[in-house]
């Protein structure tokens, strides 16, 4: 059964037609990428799953469930959590102040604090850099940093489906594999289901299950991440020769 499914749903900003009837699924446990140029409508996706931009209309089931109705601190609670792109963490924050706050309803719904406390013991164990610099001021961290603590706060609210955005977005090299190696042992080992948009589209496709191409906010081709790695259209459009430096940085 599908845990994720979108079917034709279209979102606009203003008059600005940016998803039209896009359809995708997401099985339990897998990844799933999304590649496509700039403007393409990725983080739009992204965005209407987590409720940040509403779909107008479409269908949006979650386990089954419809959720296109939620308002965004629902969709977190149904167990859906985005890590943004550019990170966005809170900068004039602790390390470990940011991390609790991905608890933030976990603590609202009162939880026992033992086991938030055993889930940051959780993130420090899978980022250990982040243990190094718990009280360090979030702000103060370097890129990869950041986007470990974004990802360490997402996965703080106990998410089924992370939704991830540009994870290797101004990274180097030696820091999107180890982010990419979280990304694929959260999946592997802890049956988390990720969709996950990346530019660096050879690297996303070698570590997804499955993908699909978005262009000017329409699907134009899926399959298994592998396949799509060998299509002539993908190599052509986003692995072609005049992009290999980009990809493969």
């Amino acid at each position: 059964m599908e845990l994720l499914k979108l079917k034709n749903v279209n979102t606009w900003y203003g008059a600005v037609h940016a998803l039209k009837n896009v359809s995708l699924h997401l099985l339990p446990g897998e990844i799933v990428t999304l590649i496509g140029a700039n403007g393409a409508g990725k983080t739009t996706l992204l965005n209407t799953v987590s409720a940040v931009t509403p779909a107008r209309d479409g269908d949006i089931r979650f386990a089954g469930e419809p959720i296109q109705q939620c308002e965004p601190e629902r969709i977190v609670e149904l167990g859906i959590s985005q890590v943004p792109e550019g990170r966005q963490v809170f900068k004039p924050l602790t390390v470990e102040d940011n991390l609790e706050l991905g608890a933030y309803l976990r603590f609202r719904r009162r939880e026992p604090r033992k086991a938030i406390r055993a889930d940051l013991e959780e993130m420090y164990t899978l980022f250990p850099r982040l243990r190094e610099r718990r009280k360090q001021l979030a702000g103060t961290l370097s890129g990869g940093e950041q986007q470990m603590l974004a990802i360490g706060r997402a996965l703080m609210a106990k998410p089924t489906v992370l939704l991830l955005d540009e994870p290797s977005m101004g990274l180097a090299p030696l820091v999107v594999q180890e982010i990419f190696g979280v990304i694929a042992a959260l999946s592997r080992d802890k049956g988390v289901t990720v969709l996950l948009v990346e530019q660096n589209a050879k690297a996303a496709l070698k570590l997804a299950n499955r993908g699909y191409v978005l262009e000017t906010g329409k699907v134009i081709l899926e399959g298994v991440a592998a396949e799509l790695l060998e299509n002539p259209e993908v190599q052509r459009a986003y692995l072609g020769k005049d992009k290999k430096e980009i990809w493969e940085r």
